[in-house]
């Protein structure tokens, strides 16, 4: 069994500048290169990172070259940070504002025109990543942000995370077992299924067993966890796999090989093959990339 603890502590905690009298803080630094470590703390971020081309972003168990232009959203106690591959060759602008989610009650997110501000912190668990569109829409707000203040600066806010809500073209970055906390897929089948996939993952899994954990049959369930997920049976399962492994890279001393085997990957080969398409780099890159950007505290 892994050892969260263990693994996060292998990561910086970050006691950020927000105290208990502000809604959110928000700073911005111009620089030449990414110098803080790989880190993680309690608040979300969003973090927008203009003329940053070639710099490295590590989020959760995501690995990937930023464009000249970046917003990410990062949601609480996900490990995170941006590294620069040598010196710019021009000045990088970084934004980044913090804020708790308790900011917003559950019960005002539970009403019905705030619902997609929740399901967008519920996926900034995984990260989430928006394409160059509504960064151009969205960084002139974030950058006059830091000269609101008062109640205006809060509307702003709510603005700002509202027009994320309804973005278009996001992109979910890290694998979801890679998360601490269980994103809720509002179905009882779906809970159960993914609850099963989770515990028995190191384990053959086949869609007659899964289909009848939830309670339907094998061509219905196939036809709802593609329409709740946007993924098919065998997709869901690889990406639970996925999220233990490389957990396990991080977290353990055990072989690569060892690791694919416990996760359910029975031909080396294929994992290799597979994890090189999904993360675009081979088990062992992976493990030596995290290992230089933590520091053990």
């Amino acid at each position: 069994m892994l050892n969260e603890s263990y693994l996060f502590k292998k990561v910086m905690r970050e006691i950020t500048p927000l105290t208990a009298n502000d809604c959110f803080s928000i700073f911005s630094r111009r620089k030449k290169e990414f110098t803080f470590p790989l880190h993680s703390h309690e608040e979300m971020e969003l973090n927008l990172i203009l003329g940053g081309a070639g710099t490295q972003r590590i989020i959760g168990d995501h690995m990937g070259d930023i464009t000249d232009a970046e917003l990410v959203l990062v949601g609480s106690n996900l490990p995170h940070g941006w590294f620069t591959q040598g010196l710019a060759d021009k000045e990088i602008l970084e934004v980044t504002i913090q804020f708790n989610r308790e900011l917003f009650s559950q019960g005002f997110l539970d009403k019905n025109q705030l619902l997609p501000i929740r399901k967008l912190f519920d996926n900034a668990k995984r990260g989430i990543l928006f394409d160059e569109e509504t960064i151009k829409a969205i960084a002139p707000a974030i950058i006059a942000l830091e000269k609101k203040n008062g109640f205006d600066s809060f509307l702003q806010l709510l603005s700002l995370l509202h027009d994320l809500s309804i973005a278009r073209n996001t992109r979910y970055l890290s694998d979801p077992s890679f998360c601490k906390e269980i994103i809720s897929y509002d179905s009882g089948r779906l809970e159960k299924a993914f609850d099963y996939m989770n515990r028995k993952y190191g384990s053959p899994i086949t869609l007659t067993e899964i289909a009848r954990i939830a309670n339907m049959s094998e061509a219905a369930f196939s036809r709802f966890i593609k329409t709740h997920t946007g993924y098919t049976f065998t997709e869901n399962l690889t990406e639970i796999r996925f999220g233990h492994v490389t957990r396990m890279l991080i977290s353990t001393q055990q072989s690569i090989a060892e690791i694919a085997y416990k996760c359910g990957f029975n031909n080396m080969a294929n994992f290799n093959k597979l994890f090189k398409r999904r993360k675009g780099c081979t088990p062992k890159e992976f493990k030596g990339t995290f290992n230089r950007q933590r520091v053990v505290v």
